[in-house]
């Protein structure tokens, strides 16, 4: 194992701790499989054309009674400030250790269904931005598991739960994280041609990347069209639009993109690898994105013809990532072989579930846990 001596920080919630990440080694010779180096290399390439990464994971939770999987607020009344105060001691701690732990809050606030928070902070570049989600989401369970709760970052913990996300909000600088590469105000949209080939990218490769960023067959049935919800079923883009799977912002000093196809369950790691491997593919070859959706994109009048279709299950999305080739290649033959194989066990936990009659396996291995 090999100590990256940067990523040590303190631990104010655990007396005379401290926590430094490490990278698995064998023979001298980083893991390829391992999800931090994956994403180090994808980074290293995108280095290499001349650009960096400035990103942050937006991450919704949910917490509940540890022994009884009660959630620890009840109702439906997204962002009321009454709900936050449900458990003031809880709250209180989290955002005084969080900052603490170098992650630097900008945002709490109480999602739409029972026991659903989320918790914001600022943009990183490189990959100390996974390595801040995944301090984030530790940090959060071990936190809450002090007061007696369960933090689960699990995406549908119960069948009509909502989705917590994990949004990848990110966009491309020049080396030096100096200028915004995003925006072009000569253009009609205010878009740079970088920021529109790295769209067509992502969106291209959007029906492989998906089970990279929605791993698992809980994350997965996000995709299910609902009458209820606002998470993407399709690759489509919009400016400020919630219904598709890339919300483009533009402000006044620049741009960027709110990647909202990955999932809470989903590795920080790797939903950055995904969409560097699949923009970059996009810049490569200078692909230009299909026509910006207006309007609700779950209305097939609305979308551009022959749109992908996000997978919504685990056999389609397995298909759909062996056989993309670039993105295959991308990360790399070991990487993608110890993946599918996970992925591939997963399905026959699935089935075996079935047979024995079992609805609560899904939440059993991943509620704790994720």
């Amino acid at each position: 194992m090999f100590p990256d001596l940067d990523t040590f920080i303190t631990i104010p919630w655990c007396k005379n701790t401290g926590r430094i990440l490490l990278e698995p080694t064998y023979k001298g010779k980083p893991v390829a499989a391992h999800p931090r180096t994956v994403a180090r290399l994808q980074l290293d390439r995108l280095k290499d054309m001349g650009y960096s990464l400035l990103s942050a994971h937006e991450h919704e939770f949910y917490v509940a009674d540890k022994n009884t999987l009660e959630p620890f607020i009840l109702g439906q009344n997204i962002r009321s400030t009454i709900r936050n105060y449900k458990d003031p001691e809880l709250v209180h701690q989290l955002l005084t250790d969080l900052p603490q732990a170098d992650i630097d809050v900008e945002t709490y606030e109480s999602e739409h269904d029972p026991g659903q928070l989320e918790i914001t902070y600022t943009p990183s570049f490189g990959v100390k931005s996974a390595d801040t989600a995944h301090t984030f989401r530790t940090s959060v369970k071990e936190i809450a598991s002090q007061h007696g709760y369960i933090a689960s970052f699990m995406t549908k913990p119960w069948a009509h739960s909502t989705r917590s996300a994990c949004h990848f909000n990110h966009s491309l600088w020049d080396i030096n994280g100096e200028n915004n590469l995003m925006m072009d105000n000569k253009n009609p949209d205010s878009l740079s041609d970088v920021a529109r080939h790295w769209l067509a990218g992502i969106l291209a490769h959007a029906p492989a990347v998906s089970l990279l960023m929605a791993p698992t067959i809980n994350c997965l049935k996000a995709f299910e069209p609902s009458s209820t919800s606002i998470n993407p079923v399709n690759a489509t883009w919009g400016f400020d639009n919630r219904t598709t799977a890339l919300r483009v912002k533009v402000g006044d000093t620049g741009a960027y993109i709110e990647n909202r196809i990955c999932s809470g369950g989903a590795n920080p790691y790797l939903t950055l690898a995904a969409t560097v491997a699949a923009g970059i593919d996009g810049i490569q070859n200078q692909m230009e994105p299909p026509p910006h959706v207006n309007g609700n994109a779950y209305d097939p009048d609305n979308i551009p013809t022959k749109t992908p279709i996000l997978p919504s299950n685990m056999k389609t999305a397995l298909e759909n990532l062996s056989n993309d080739n670039i993105i295959c290649e991308a990360l790399g033959d070991e990487f993608v072989k110890c993946f599918v194989a996970h992925k591939l066990h997963e399905l026959c936990m699935e089935n075996e579930a079935k047979a024995k009659g079992d609805t609560d396996w899904e939440r059993n291995l991943f509620f704790e846990y994720l």
